[in-house]
């Protein structure tokens, strides 16, 4: 094959996975490996292809050869990585997901820490510092190992929290590890330092060691009581939804909802609260009378807000998205939505998740088939509702 042919089939493959047509694209780039050898370039895009239609299997073995191929293509070894965790692979996956920041899209975020990072053994008379890292839901997810890493280093451990969620993990966290900072505070002097999201590779996380002790996140009874007060009068059960994550997350076209998809299932008869924040809670104004929403947006101020609510609902639906860590930290029921080929932490082929035991998971049969998950949630919904009537 010439480099011009190469070129030529590389281009053809790329616009017909721009424009949606991976089977199309798979098509293109079949004949050219049915060998079992060909380019690198034509094994990396067939990889691209076949992954979002849930050829996992073949994806990973795709992936584990590049990697062996090229170990110093870092964007390889991340890919396989979200593979390998998606499999449930942990031993291998965590090792692989330390290039999360080999990327150019997160080389911006990756923290210089200059001293080593710890790598799970005891470290007694030493300080430990842990800082979180990407989105509030992976906070809230992973705080759950801070204090076996306080046990198994043996260590002082300060622990360094986004502002967002700063007063949650105070309340929550104070007592197990030795001291808490808002992000952007100069840490006192400390030995080595980890990622929240290293800290599964440092201490050999296993799925036969989750969920670990739940809940692991605590609310403020105080505000308990005032949201209490404040949905007091509405008809059990009560639901809260979430249908949109962050817009710049950059899978949030596969995992974010339009609110008006929702309508099956807003019309049950449970009593809606949206915790929903930003500007998808526009949507609510263009429901139809049938379909009654309570909009918390503008009296929801914070996390604090959002979990002592979470104390109080008999459900949260929601999208991919941080309130469903924040729930299955709190201990919260939830039904989550999911995209066809979800996020690794979600796994693939079950409706449980061994992170938090009170979610259940509605997966779409097919790519885009969101309308498949709302009859199935629209459906227990029903159920669920005539256990209060």
């Amino acid at each position: 094959m010439t480099p011009q042919q190469l070129e030529g089939i590389v281009n053809e493959v790329q616009q017909k996975f721009n424009a949606g047509d991976l089977a199309g694209a798979e098509a293109v780039l079949r004949p050219h490996l049915s060998s079992g050898v060909g380019p690198i370039p034509l094994w990396r895009l067939l990889a691209k292809c076949i992954r979002p239609q849930g050829k996992i299997g073949e994806t990973k073995l795709i992936q584990e050869m590049l990697v062996d191929s090229f170990p110093g293509d870092l964007e390889a070894r991340f890919d396989l990585s979200e593979t390998l965790l998606l499999l449930g692979e942990f031993d291998r996956g965590w090792l692989e997901y330390r290039y999360r920041y080999s990327l150019k899209h997160t080389k911006i975020i990756d923290r210089k820490v200059q001293m080593p990072r710890w790598n799970g053994n005891p470290i007694p008379g030493k300080t430990l510092y842990v800082h979180d890292e990407q989105g509030y839901g992976d906070t809230f997810q992973f705080l759950r190992l801070v204090k076996q890493a306080k046990e198994r280093s043996q260590a002082r451990v300060v622990l360094e929290v986004n502002h967002e969620s700063y007063p949650l993990v105070v309340r929550s966290l104070q007592g197990v590890v030795d001291q808490i900072l808002p992000k952007g505070t100069i840490p006192p002097p400390f030995d080595l330092h980890c990622e929240l999201m290293s800290l599964p590779f440092a201490l050999n996380l296993q799925l036969s060691d989750l969920p670990g002790e739940i809940p692991y996140l605590l609310a403020d009874p105080e505000r308990v009581n005032k949201w209490a007060a404040r949905l007091q009068s509405l008809p059990r059960p009560w639901v809260a939804i979430c249908w949109a994550g962050r817009p710049t997350h950059f899978n949030d076209g596969n995992r974010s909802m339009k609110l008006d998809a929702w309508k099956p299932i807003l019309e049950t008869g449970a009593s809606f609260i949206s915790i929903q924040k930003g500007p998808a809670t526009a949507q609510i104004n263009e429901l139809p009378p049938n379909c009654p929403v309570l909009n918390l947006d503008s009296e929801i101020m914070d996390f604090e807000d959002t979990a002592a609510i979470m104390c109080l609902i008999d459900l949260l639906i929601s999208v991919d998205s941080s309130p469903i860590h924040l729930a299955g930290a709190i201990g919260c029921p939830t039904w989550v939505m999911l995209p066809y080929i979800p996020d690794w932490r979600w796994l693939i082929n079950r409706e449980d998740t061994p992170w938090y035991p009170k979610h259940k998971l509605y997966r779409q049969d097919r790519a885009g088939n969101w309308p498949g998950v709302i009859d199935r949630i629209k459906n227990d919904l029903l159920q669920l509702k005539s256990q209060f009537n």
